[in-house]
């Protein structure tokens, strides 16, 4: 492994006294936790070694206290507040990661890791076997919600950090940032889960068997041999994600953007061609995404999503799993999000009360859907803005004013990465 030089990456830094003896390998503009030692998965088997590519942003001040971890959604990566590099669009949190916003580059370190199972650096089922010399395809163990936190752990014990001051993520995200603040409640001052569950529902599970069904009936996908045969499941992996983006949003945000508005003109084409806005927006949806995502990843982080159920680890009780802890929680929820609506939420917070957790809840409005998190809601820069400034001047952090983005500047929406 080639030691770092002093930037972690261009947008980051590890602060001075950790600089010189970090192991971090630099891919390009990546940052690459490379070859850690073997991890036991909760499937029972070793995988390793492992790699976890991440970014970072801002500075890790002296005493490591204050970094704050982002957990990406179900086809994030680490590239939360800059360009992506496959895709040439802004960073998936652009509008929350950065000088003056809510995740503030000038007081707060952001570190954002790819998953495990990932397809952005972080070891994943595309990877070779160091035994074939083959990708791993299926023969990849499958992963966790828990395992994905035990990598990033991982992480965040190489950089030499004790305690993150919070770690914060949405959707998928938001699963990590439960299991973070239950299984290691001293390694983390705040959390903020945002749009997620303690489970996966069923419904939930179906969308995601339905998309999973998709991309194995593909004949491009080879029995998940894919690569081997040098094709990509394009039809069946385009598919799993026009489907699964439609839970995404909320119906009244479909009507207002399209409606029943044709492509072209004002007359049918009486055929199997997108008639509609909507399915030509749906059809792009599924076509960008194949050019950055690899389908097999897609089977195993929906697998772990669905395993996931944070009560079941702690004897079925959901507030044993928050039990003696001294993590400040602030939940959050959007009023149109029928993929993780707002029952989820009010179900984790009576949870952490039971406990006698220290938790804040915030119900947002929003017409915009599951995908609000990412988009310009203003209440929810400001909910997240108060809170971590809160848990700041506990902490004795600095704090600041939040710099709302512009809300004439373009709504970059087109390529979302829940």
């Amino acid at each position: 492994m080639a030691t770092a030089p002093e930037d972690m990456t261009s947008k980051g830094r590890l602060g001075p006294e950790r600089q010189a003896e970090s192991a971090t390998a630099v891919v390009g503009e990546q940052a690459v936790l490379a070859h850690v030692e073997a991890l036991r998965l909760d499937c029972g088997l070793d995988l390793g070694p492992i790699t976890v590519a991440y970014q970072c942003y801002g500075t890790l001040n002296r005493d490591k206290s204050n970094a704050i971890l982002v957990c990406h959604a179900l086809t994030g990566d680490q590239f939360a507040a800059e360009t992506h590099p496959l895709t040439g669009r802004p960073g998936w949190w652009a509008y929350m990661v950065g000088a003056g916003l809510p995740l503030d580059t000038e007081r707060y370190c952001i570190i954002c890791a790819n998953v495990l199972g990932g397809c952005m650096g972080t070891t994943g089922p595309r990877d070779v076997h160091p035994e074939s010399g083959a990708p791993w395809a299926l023969d990849f163990p499958m992963v966790t919600v828990g395992d994905m936190v035990r990598a990033q752990k991982l992480l965040i014990d190489h950089l030499g950090i004790d305690q993150l001051f919070a770690v914060v993520g949405g959707s998928m995200g938001g699963m990590q940032v439960l299991e973070w603040a239950a299984k290691y409640p001293e390694r983390v001052f705040a959390a903020v889960p945002i749009a997620t569950a303690a489970h996966h529902t069923a419904q939930n599970i179906a969308f995601h068997e339905v998309g999973r069904q998709a991309i194995m009936a593909d004949p491009d996908w080879a029995g998940g041999r894919y690569l081997e045969h040098g094709t990509v499941p394009r039809r069946g992996l385009a598919v799993a994600r026009m489907t699964a983006h439609v839970t995404y949003l909320s119906e009244g945000a479909l009507h207002q953007k399209f409606g029943r508005k044709l492509q072209t003109g004002s007359s049918l084409s009486f055929g199997f061609d997108a008639d509609f806005q909507v399915e030509s927006y749906l059809r792009y949806q599924g076509s960008s995404f194949v050019d950055r995502f690899d389908a097999n990843s897609y089977l195993y982080i929906t697998r772990a999503m669905d395993y996931f159920d944070l009560a079941a680890d702690f004897g079925g009780v959901l507030a044993s799993a928050f039990l003696g802890s001294k993590v400040r929680y602030c939940v959050v929820s959007f009023t149109s999000d029928w993929l993780f609506p707002t029952s989820e939420a009010k179900t984790i917070v009576h949870a952490l009360n039971a406990a006698a957790a220290d938790v804040s809840f915030v119900e947002i409005r929003s017409d915009k859907g599951h995908d609000s998190f990412l988009l310009r809601e203003f209440e929810f820069f400001e909910t997240l803005h108060g809170f971590l400034n809160g848990c700041a001047e506990i902490k004795g952090l600095p704090i600041a004013h939040l710099r709302l983005p512009d809300p004439c500047a373009p709504d970059h929406t087109e390529d979302r990465v829940t």
